[in-house]
């Protein structure tokens, strides 16, 4: 059973976000968000705070939104739809709450590491990081929290080799990010967690610019130093790529692996791949899947917007919801189902426009290596619990699952 064939009883005129997934269907779009594509492209949703956003529920027009310069990402436009326009603290995410000129400046000073053919020089480091920890996992006891023992340490080592940041302060870093991306945390809490993290990137910049190494920390130190950049603006640029660099990586490559187990006739195909193409398109597809932001990007109309039958309002908030996009039968056959030999490349799980993940070469590279190399070297990998009894993260901007016990 998936979510669009669960029966949906609230009326769409009283629909709030965020929405509540089917426990029984783990993996898809809440049930009344398929509900409200099923009837219209653009639905008004209520907040928290009783505004009322518009939620954009299908794939082309969120494509055409998201590539609209009459639609801003800055968190202080007024009619912004998140907390984060009320606490006063949303400038501090970097570049990806503003829109350009600034936007693309920022963005500009670390696009060159994240660059195809730089990130697939670093796949044989990426290997043997996968390697190591699947050698130490082998060897130890089981069943073991795929979470911690695989899924989590592998983006924080890549990311952490890539900034130049101390493997050692991952506990830091891990537990200051968690608060930044969960839901339910108060915007004073989350707030200190932002200003630890900038303060640990602001020293760390310092120790760079005495002791230069070649990683990205090292860079934005020089250009603090030259005065392209301010300490603030390098250090939040530095969270922003730790924090998006170990975060979204680690909860797909659980969740991912979870999927294909959950999914025998799609593992038994993946195993069989032996292309690199072919690999390539099977982490294309569970991107779509999944979809593992399930917030929606959030938007602000700066001018009037004619759209789908809509007008769309200078000042009126958009929640994109991705999750939808990548399940809207006009752009995908057969949406609700995984296929990993779908050609689904023009997915939106990355975003779309000149705020497209700035990060998805690495990641793209990183769960080639994290899927093909776990189901090689562990042929009899099963989940090693009951999917009912596991804990899926409803409650983060990041969707996966707090604990994966496996065994082999």
């Amino acid at each position: 059973m998936t979510a669009i064939d669960e029966p949906f009883s609230t009326p769409l005129e009283d629909l709030t976000f965020p929405m509540s997934r089917d426990g029984k269907c783990p993996f898809d779009p809440p049930p009344a968000g398929i509900a409200a594509q099923n009837a219209t492209p653009l639905h008004r949703v209520t907040l928290w705070d009783g505004s009322r956003p518009w939620l954009v529920t299908r794939y082309a027009e969120q494509r055409a939104l998201l590539s609209d310069p009459r639609v801003s990402a800055d968190v202080r436009n007024p009619g912004y739809p998140s907390p984060a326009a009320h606490s006063g603290g949303g400038g501090s995410l970097s570049f990806i709450l503003m829109d350009d000129p600034e936007h693309a400046r920022l963005r500009r000073m670390v696009t060159a590491p994240f660059m195809v053919k730089r990130i697939e020089s670093m796949r044989p480091a990426v290997q043997k990081i996968v390697d190591e920890l699947l050698d130490e996992m082998l060897a130890g006891p089981k069943p073991v929290d795929l979470v911690q023992a695989f899924a989590l340490p592998m983006p924080s080592l890549v990311i952490c080799e890539l900034l130049g940041v101390p493997y050692a302060d991952h506990d830091f870093f891990q537990e200051n990010s968690n608060l930044i991306i969960k839901r339910g945390v108060s915007s004073e809490e989350q707030r200190k967690a932002l200003g630890w993290l900038i303060a640990y990137l602001r020293q760390l910049l310092t120790v760079k610019l005495q002791h230069p190494e070649e990683d990205i920390l090292t860079d934005l130190a020089r250009r603090v130093d030259i005065g392209e950049l301010t300490a603030d603006e390098a250090a939040q640029m530095g969270v922003l790529l730790l924090v998006a660099g170990h975060e979204t990586t680690a909860n797909m490559v659980a969740l991912g692996t979870l999927a294909l187990l959950q999914h025998p006739e799609q593992l038994t195909r993946f195993r069989r791949i032996e292309d690199p193409d072919l690999s390539s398109a099977a982490v294309e597809e569970l991107l779509r899947y999944l979809t593992i932001a399930h917030d929606g990007r959030k938007r602000v109309a700066t001018q009037d917007i004619e759209i789908a039958g809509h007008v769309i309002k200078a000042g009126e908030g958009l929640i994109i919801a991705t999750d939808l996009g990548n399940r809207d039968p006009l752009a995908f056959n057969n949406p609700q189902s995984l296929d990993i030999s779908r050609d689904a490349r023009h997915h939106v799980a990355f975003g779309f426009g000149v705020h497209q993940c700035l990060g998805q070469p690495l990641a793209r590279m990183e769960l080639q290596v994290a899927y093909t190399t776990l189901f090689r070297r562990l042929p009899n990998l099963a989940l090693a619990a009951e999917l009912v009894n596991l804990q899926f993260k409803h409650d983060a901007a990041v969707y996966g699952v707090y604990e994966l016990p496996v065994t082999w």
